[in-house]
């Protein structure tokens, strides 16, 4: 790599780029995983909501989220993330603080909805914004601070929120935690740069470099003459299906983690938090180095497979072994959810390294869509099941068999550079 990236300029992108990346994405899933908690701690029964429509409400926020991933990233990626989040931010903390004043259904569903929305653009912005200041031997790492905001986010808030919900009940929760957001906003506007080229506290040797270490990393991926053909690829679409089978899993864990962990147990509200915050807290050093080792061997397939793997098979042995023995069956779960956790960095820094730059933004959101279908298929069904059976038996194979399924097409995906297959496709038509 460029001495010069390597050196001053690597301090400089980690130190300022990488905070900016991790709070924000957090706030983000900071006001969409609370919504388990909320559902745990009374809110089903004072709005008189049936464990059918509860699940459907919850998953209701990914139905939105689905909506705008790609006008989000294309916009993103030919015009500017800083107006795009800047609005985002006040609109989802404003919408996750009503979250906590609502008292029927119907307004509840339009705001889980509409939260969906206004986060949606949130992620595909993160990666391509990441795209445009790291090189393929930096990007998992940086990918994996981003996506540590939820592991983090989520351990804090686990812990946090049964004590919000303790003092003020769930009301006091969702406003109290929907301000942070806003308050960002503001922060964001100030300090946030697209691009290289509009950093201030960037010579303009350290500009060019930059821009020069990107642009050599795609001469080697022919570009292709538009989305249509990008999202037509075998292995875009390969991609999109994986990770909608891998968020069905993940999400469903996240979303009714806390209320399965209840009932199995019998504990608290505040003791269940202390529970469901395991499988992040082991999520963080294993996305740390599993990112290292993706950058430094340049492994991103071996990473996502041998994570998915494990923890597909930590879940099925969880629920294997049922409640009966429920302190082996947690800490199956805790591994199962950490290891879950642990292959996003690498697998979408693959993405970029894949996909030529012309279309990489409308086939990264592509692949980001198919997981925001996958976690509204997960939250929703999960949930139905849940109090369809009155048991988490039958939500935990639903997860278990669609983590297999995920494992399945990483191994049957070749990851690498996509050239040859995009560049086929346009010259077939």
């Amino acid at each position: 790599m460029n001495q010069t990236i390597s050196g001053t300029l690597s301090n400089k992108r980690w130190g300022r780029l990488i905070p900016i990346a991790f709070i924000t994405y957090s706030l983000a899933y900071l006001d969409r995983a609370n919504y388990g908690f909320g559902a745990a701690a009374g809110l089903a029964e004072d709005l008189n909501i049936t464990p059918a429509i509860s699940s459907l409400l919850g998953a209701l926020f990914f139905l939105g989220y689905f909506c705008f991933q790609v006008p989000g990233g294309i916009y993103a990626e030919k015009h500017s993330a800083k107006r795009l989040i800047f609005w985002s931010l006040i609109l989802w903390g404003a919408l996750a603080a009503a979250t906590g004043m609502v008292h029927n259904v119907a307004l509840l569903a339009a705001v889980r909805f509409l939260l969906g929305v206004a986060e949606s653009v949130v992620m595909p912005s993160m990666l391509i914004f990441l795209s445009h200041w790291f090189t393929r031997e930096e990007r998992s790492r940086a990918n994996t601070f981003l996506f540590l905001g939820n592991p983090i986010t989520v351990l804090w808030m686990s812990i946090l929120s049964g004590y919000l919900i303790n003092s003020f009940g769930w009301r006091g929760m969702f406003i109290i935690e929907g301000a942070p957001a806003i308050i960002w906003a503001v922060i964001w506007w100030v300090i946030y740069a697209d691009r290289p080229k509009d950093a201030k506290w960037l010579s303009d040797t350290e500009k060019r470099a930059i821009e020069n270490a990107l642009a050599e990393e795609q001469q080697a991926i022919k570009p292709v003459k538009n989305y249509r053909e990008a999202f037509r690829s075998p292995k875009v679409l390969a991609l999109a299906f994986i990770h909608f089978f891998w968020n069905i899993g993940m999400y469903g864990f996240i979303m009714w983690l806390p209320s399965m962990l209840k009932t199995a147990s019998g504990l608290g509200i505040v003791a269940t938090g202390w529970l469901s915050a395991a499988p992040y807290l082991l999520a963080v050093p294993l996305m740390l180095t599993a990112s290292w080792y993706s950058d430094k061997f340049q492994q991103r397939k071996a990473i996502v497979l041998a994570f998915l793997g494990l923890g597909a098979v930590c879940f099925i042995a969880s629920f294997t072994l049922g409640a009966s023995h429920f302190w082996i069956s947690w800490s199956l779960l805790v591994i199962a959810g950490g290891a879950m956790y642990t292959p996003y960095g690498p697998f979408f820094a693959a993405i970029p390294e894949m996909i030529p730059r012309n279309v990489v933004a409308g086939a990264m959101s592509f692949v980001v869509c198919f997981g925001a279908l996958g976690s509204f298929v997960g939250a929703w069904i999960v949930g139905y099941l849940n109090g369809l059976t009155g048991s988490p038996a039958a939500s935990y194979v639903f997860m278990g068999a669609s983590l297999v399924v995920a494992v399945l097409l990483t191994a049957l995906t070749r990851f690498s550079n996509a050239s040859n297959t995009l560049t086929h496709a346009t010259t077939a038509h």
